[in-house]
């Protein structure tokens, strides 16, 4: 039978050990090492201070130890606990980051990251996170190479920070081939605890195209669906455009440089109707478009979770999100003048040149 070492107390260390155990200032952890030793200098083994204090015998034999070796400084605090943090070359991490990718892979991930440099992956995250750095993510661009670019660019801001008096700026555009989908097996609802379920494949049952005017005075959209978007239906949205505003108002429409806006036939109505006046977008630029903001808002409120076994019933769902838009609409403003888009679009450009450039060499 093993016997635990004896422990030997002077006076003074008995009398600061019990005050230990007996102080309400001392932490619940201390005092019980504290009654530990206590006990055992009065001769209890491991087991039956366990059984007295309540605790299991290995961990009387471990304060037990502790204090025999290091005296009242080994149990008043506990040992550093695993291997001591690994200290990571944040200036390596983000040049690594920005200036490199990892053996066949497009993109770093925190684990592979973290296999590189021998951190933990939450390490690489934390780092990450205080660059502002985000290799899982990707934005697309398309710098406009149009040659009448600055000009148009002030010509359509212009006219959303300096609106004509007397006049409705109106901005136009399609949302062509939306899809009538209808999914192969029913979702489960939203419920606590589980996202609604969507299968991800589906049925085909045609398409629409939303021709739509977004009034950026008051915000308020006229809409229109049909079949095809060729000339002559784009043709029957200006004809209901011209309906359905004040005739004492002239009109400037904002478009894209799509073939349809410029068809002969189109030249030839707007011909007769002097109160409209077109400014095209310049290429590669459709986020000059207000309407795209709003063609946004009606895929991911209305479209891409909606359910549509037929065309009809879709077009029935952009009219109703059309007229539910229209009740209480809200514009939306435009805040950045030419000259900040100029610059911006300046800088950019330089740096792809630059890449380029070193691209090339």
């Amino acid at each position: 039978m093993r016997v635990a070492p004896a422990i030997e107390l002077s006076e003074q260390e008995q009398a600061e050990l019990t005050r230990l155990s007996r102080a309400r200032t001392s932490s619940v952890r201390l005092a019980e090492r504290a009654r530990i030793v206590l006990l055992a200098a009065q001769g209890l083994q491991n087991r039956e201070i366990a059984e007295q204090l309540g605790i299991d015998r290995m961990t009387a034999g471990r304060w037990r130890q502790r204090y025999r070796e290091s005296g009242l400084a080994g149990i008043e605090r506990d040992l550093p606990r695993g291997a001591p943090p690994v200290k990571v070359d944040a200036a390596r991490l983000v040049e690594l980051t920005t200036q490199s990718t990892p053996e066949a892979a497009t993109h770093w991930s925190t684990r592979k990251m973290a296999a590189v440099l021998g951190v933990a992956p939450s390490t690489v995250m934390r780092h990450w996170q205080a660059h502002g750095l985000k290799p899982h993510l990707v934005r697309g661009f398309k710098v406009s190479r149009d040659p009448q670019f600055v000009q148009k660019l002030e010509d359509i801001v212009g006219l959303y920070l300096s609106p004509p008096e007397h006049a409705i700026v109106l901005c136009c555009d399609e949302k062509s081939q939306v899809q009538a989908l209808d999914r192969t097996q029913p979702g489960l609802p939203l419920k606590k605890g589980r996202a609604q379920t969507m299968t991800h494949d589906y049925k085909r049952h045609g398409t629409t195209t939303l021709f739509a005017a977004l009034n950026v005075l008051d915000g308020k959209v006229i809409g229109q669906c049909h079949e095809r978007h060729t000339h002559a239906e784009w043709l029957q949205f200006l004809r209901r455009i011209e309906r359905e505003t004040p005739k004492d108002k002239t009109l400037h429409l904002i478009a894209d440089n799509y073939a349809t806006h410029k068809h002969p036939a189109v030249q030839k109505w707007l011909a007769r109707h002097p109160r409209i006046t077109m400014h095209f977008t310049p290429t590669s630029a459709s986020w000059l478009n207000m309407v795209e903001r709003f063609f946004r808002d009606l895929t991911t409120e209305r479209l891409r979770r909606g359910v549509f076994t037929s065309v009809p019933q879709l077009v029935g769902a952009i009219n109703e999100y059309v007229a539910h838009h229209n009740a209480d609409p809200k514009p939306f403003i435009w805040t950045k003048s030419a000259r900040d888009i100029l610059q911006k679009v300046i800088r950019a450009n330089s740096r792809l040149s630059g890449k380029q450039s070193a691209t090339l060499h």
